[in-house]
């Protein structure tokens, strides 16, 4: 990946896409509408929140022996169509406020798409290559941090652009933005311009850990630091290799890292624990195709 091919695509790529979030009542997908509308106030992009009911939770309530279990109380109780439509018509009103509020604050253009249906389908069918999803890393039936939500799974693999699974972050010592790339990946660019876009908005310094096989890594280190010089990032590349998922989280970690970008091109996603990984990194990841 020579530093020319990263400029050209960045020359000739088309205008930033929308930014679409994925809204579902869930505290966590709050905090991400409001990370989502920081993300296109910087881009000066469109908005499209997407509110999905989601159909085979309502082809349950159908069956007389389906129950729920309240989330404080423990209690299970039949569930109900018509109450359960009521809810997620509640719900969709509530989502609808929180999306005019956040982007009202901030005179961006928005919408609200309301779908029925599986909800990673709704999304896919939706979403372009140029537009950059973001959600929260589970919704409101998952537990944070103990496994990424089968939403989030599925348009990691599947979508056309860019993810962001969003947690919110904790301080740490260091601040750093970590892109981690395979040596041989013609996706890198992406990766990189992506990292660099989020190390210049948050002000913090770039990381490129490149996953490589021994004696290839000069000429990549040489060509990702004369474009990050170019696009004035204090960045520095570090060379691994082709190490467990395990022994790259660890190197992620002492980078002192907030934000991690990798491409799905990426080989550590063909291992296993990959997933697992992203689940217990607890910060924002952000998946490019």
């Amino acid at each position: 990946m020579a530093a020319t091919e990263i400029a050209e695509s960045k020359s000739t790529a088309k205008a930033a896409g929308r930014v679409l979030i994925l809204l579902d009542g869930s505290r966590l997908s709050l905090a991400a509408l409001e990370a989502a509308a920081e993300i296109a106030a910087a881009r000066k992009a469109e908005v499209l929140g997407i509110f999905v009911e989601e159909v085979n939770l309502l082809r349950s309530a159908g069956y007389g022996f389906a129950r729920e279990v309240g989330g404080s109380s423990g209690l299970a109780r039949p569930l109900d169509v018509a109450a359960l439509e009521a809810r997620m018509h509640s719900l969709a009103q509530q989502v609808r406020r929180s999306l005019e509020q956040a982007m009202a604050r901030r005179g961006l253009v928005q919408a609200l798409k309301l779908c029925r249906g599986r909800v990673a389908d709704e999304v896919l069918s939706l979403v372009g290559p140029e537009d950059l999803v973001v959600m929260g890393r589970v919704g409101w039936s998952g537990i944070p941090g103990a496994r990424l939500g089968s939403t989030a799974r599925i348009l990691v693999r599947q979508a056309p652009g860019d993810v962001l699974l969003w947690v919110e972050p904790r301080p740490r010592r260091q601040e750093r933005v970590v892109v981690l790339l395979n040596h041989d990946q013609g996706a890198n660019h992406r990766a990189v311009k992506v990292g660099a876009e989020l190390a210049r908005r948050h002000h913090q310094p770039l990381t490129v850990l490149v996953r490589m096989a021994a004696g290839k890594g000069q000429p990549i280190t040489e060509d990702l630091m004369a474009y990050l010089r170019h696009e004035g990032i204090t960045a520095r590349v570090k060379l691994l290799p082709m190490a467990s998922a395990v022994a790259v989280a660890r190197a992620m970690r002492e980078e002192g890292m907030a934000q991690l970008v990798i491409s799905r091109q990426c080989s550590l996603f063909g291992e296993q624990g990959a997933e697992a990984l992203l689940a217990a990194m607890d910060v924002p990841v952000t998946v490019t195709p």
